[in-house]
């Protein structure tokens, strides 16, 4: 307690995310965050498979069958979701550094195209890949 505040009143406490009315630009921050993690996991993942390729043909069928059952499809798809997402939304982020999309709108606006934009990636992506190989 600082000296020059009389005894017993208490300093306001930040307001916690229960405060703040839920939008757009909060959620693109912490999927951000998180989406960054997911790449470090899946990246620690592909560092895997490859120490299993390099480790001989067992191993790599062994990983490659993981990676290509029903979860492990799951996990790629997700894992190929975050780097679509962390991708357009790091290109809005430079666009910010440069000084571009600081009016609200424009900031909502950019915030639903790294949302959408990366839905619509993923989609093209796995699209590609199924229709020219038959099976991710």
């Amino acid at each position: 307690m600082a000296a020059s505040e009389p005894r017993g009143r208490q300093r306001p406490l930040s307001p916690h995310l229960q405060v703040y009315k839920w939008q757009v630009q909060m959620m693109t921050s912490i999927i951000h965050r998180a989406t960054g993690v997911i790449l470090v996991v899946g990246a620690l993942a592909m560092l895997c498979g490859l120490l299993a390729l390099a480790s001989g043909p067992d191993r790599w069928e062994a990983f490659t069958a993981c990676a290509g059952s029903i979860f492990g499809r799951i996990v790629l798809l997700g894992f190929s979701w975050a780097l679509a997402y962390h991708l357009l939304n790091g290109i809005r982020h430079i666009a910010q550094d440069a000084g571009h999309g600081f009016a609200i709108p424009d900031f909502i606006r950019s915030s639903w195209i790294s949302v959408i934009g990366s839905f619509v990636l993923v989609l093209l992506a796995w699209g590609i890949v199924l229709m020219r190989w038959g099976q991710a």
